[in-house]
């Protein structure tokens, strides 16, 4: 994975309305009654201030408080507000043309008609219903909820081949889901690079925060740009073994400027003694970023969907799908800042490029920092030794298309098949998985047992890091390091109290990296790289987690008809794209059938 130095972006929507109004609505889940749609960030405010909350209300100086019972002392896991309240969008997915940087125009794939799509806002505890229409003429699709627990809800997890059959072209169906957790997140396609195409959305769920603010500047995601598409790029990096392509550019919220002086960067206006939060999201597909504002240091506040006890850094080390929530305070003389591809403006200044310089000692490597959650949770330490698995990570090439190559994750480089998801075979009785699936059953029956996994980069892999993302939990990272984990040399390193948690959590190049989590979530919850070409190309497992109690989809529901509306597509095209990847990510052309100006 590349990693970026000194990051800084163009945040579009800072000053203007952060969701698109003509594709939400907000209403009471017990009335039905629509409410006016969120267009402006007056109504945002009013969302994020239950004016019932203790303690003087959720405000500037009392950002801990939520609503009677809720704070950000509530164990998340087990309690959240039932608000009754269901916030609707409408997303379109569609093939078309865009130029983000007015550097070079492609093909893209939308959704309403941009990209990032529209940013999902609810509060804690609402319902999230969200229809997505497939306008893609060759293309299936899912939608992917990253970070959401989606408890007892393994079927809205949006993972085709697992949770889900792909959403044909033409094809419509709705994702529901209760926020459950608050913070910062994203949505993306799960079916292929297509959100290196522009297939992505963020998340904002308004509660409370571990630190004060006065203002929420709302997301601003980052990625990298290519002006190939993401399809090519992954056809290049699986030849030959070598790095795949550069990316050609870092857009953040959608702009940039170019390297020829096309496009703009995203400018954002602060006001002087103002304290303001941000929410940092890495949707790249194979870059790792290191984050900062000049002249600013920033008190990080939560880490993925977890808050954490405040501490304060100069720099961010961002892997890809992870989020970052900081507070930096407007303190500096009045100018222009570089947030390095973006420029922050103090209130009643002329806006040009500014002249400032990074802080010193920028960070190295790809390492997650040791955060305190503000909620402490231990994992059991006895029981390690004996329950620890070993999950290696190896990289090499197959004797077929021209020498492509594959990763594995214990021996088996993933493949599933769109239209057989893992929650269809366990629906029909079946115990028996195909091998390429690479399921690992845990828990048959206990809710409270724990699992203990040591990812572990085998000999002749090369040495980069890997963000390994989790499914349906909250990976508990007990410690990561160099070399070759061993109980008897490393088990001191580890921590069982109270240890760091997100649900991407960064593998070191080389090294190892031992995560636990609680087996209290029935479901088909996939593990992956979320370096797009690296799952692409195999990089994953999927844990098969007490299925007897999995919360199976209703017969004769919108969730067999998706699978028989696919099949009918499928068998329906006989010149479809032959599949040659693991099936969560894109289905590009065969590659002996590519020119060489398409590679």
């Amino acid at each position: 994975m590349k990693s970026l130095g000194f990051l800084g972006a163009a945040l579009i929507g800072l000053s203007s309305s952060i969701v698109d109004a003509a594709a939400v609505h907000v209403e009471r889940m017990e009335m039905q009654a629509a409410r006016a749609p969120v267009e402006s960030r007056d109504v945002l405010e009013e969302r994020q201030s239950p004016q019932q909350c203790l303690n003087g209300g959720h405000g500037p100086n009392t950002r801990h408080c939520w609503a009677p019972g809720f704070t950000s002392a509530t164990d998340m896991y087990t309690s959240w507000p039932n608000t009754g309240v269901v916030v609707s969008y409408n997303l379109r997915i569609e093939n078309t043309t865009c130029n983000p940087d007015g550097a070079a125009s492609r093909v893209c794939m939308l959704i309403n008609g941009r990209t990032p799509g529209p940013t999902i806002v609810a509060n804690w505890g609402d319902t999230i219903r969200v229809t997505v229409r497939n306008l893609l003429q060759s293309n299936g699709t899912s939608i992917h909820w990253h970070g959401f627990r989606m408890l007892n809800k393994n079927i809205q997890d949006g993972t085709n081949g697992i949770t889900e059959c792909a959403l044909a072209p033409g094809d419509i169906k709705t994702y529901e889901f209760q926020a459950t957790e608050y913070g910062t997140s994203w949505y993306h396609s799960h079916f292929s690079h297509q959100y290196g195409d522009g297939v992505v959305g963020t998340v904002q769920i308004n509660g409370p925060a571990t630190a004060n603010y006065d203002i929420d500047l709302g997301v601003m995601p980052m990625t990298d740009w290519y002006y190939i598409t993401a399809y090519q790029a992954a056809a290049r990096a699986a030849l030959g073994g070598g790095p795949p392509p550069l990316g050609d550019n870092i857009l953040i919220n959608g702009t940039a400027k170019s390297a020829t002086g096309t496009g703009a960067y995203n400018k954002v206006t602060i006001q002087s003694g103002k304290r303001y939060r941000l929410r940092l999201i890495n949707t790249s597909v194979d870059t790792n970023f290191r984050v900062n504002l000049d002249g600013h240091g920033f008190q990080v506040i939560a880490t993925d969907f977890v808050p954490v006890t405040p501490y304060n850094t100069s720099y961010l080390q961002m892997g890809i799908g992870q989020r970052y929530d900081v507070v930096f305070t407007a303190n500096q003389t009045a100018g222009n800042y570089w947030f390095r591809r973006a420029i922050f403006t103090y209130q009643g200044q002329t806006v040009t490029d500014p002249t400032t310089s990074p802080p010193a000692n920028p960070p190295t490597g790809c390492l997650d920092p040791v955060t305190t959650p503000k909620i402490a949770k231990n994992v059991p330490s006895s029981t390690f030794a004996a329950q620890a698995k070993n999950l290696p990570v190896a990289f090499g090439p197959v004797a077929v298309q021209n020498n492509l190559v594959l990763w594995t994750v214990n021996g088996t480089s993933m493949i599933v098949d769109p239209g057989n998801p893992t929650v269809k075979i366990v629906a029909s009785g079946s115990n028996t998985f195909p091998a390429s699936y690479n399921v690992v059953e845990v828990a048959s029956t206990s809710a409270t047992q724990w699992t203990y996994w040591v990812i572990q980069q085998a000999a002749g892999a090369p040495p980069i890091a890997h963000p390994i993302h989790l499914h349906g939990h909250d990976s508990y990272i007990l410690g990561a390091g160099a070399g070759t984990f061993s109980v008897a040399n490393n088990f001191n390193q580890l921590r069982f109290t109270n240890p760091p948690r997100r649900d991407v959590a960064q593998l070191p190049g080389g090294g190892w990296l031992v995560i636990a989590y609680p087996t209290d979530n029935p479901g088909a919850w996939l593990m992956h790289c979320h370096i797009a070409f690296h799952v692409g190309m195999g990089l994953s497992i999927q844990f098969l987690e007490r299925k007897q109690s999995i919360n199976l989809p209703a017969a004769g529901s919108e969730w067999y008809q998706t699978c028989t509306n696919w099949a009918a597509y499928k068998a329906g095209n006989t010149d479809i794209y032959p599949q040659d990847d693991s099936g969560l990510r894109k289905r590009w052309p065969a590659l002996e059938d590519m020119s060489p100006t398409e590679l």
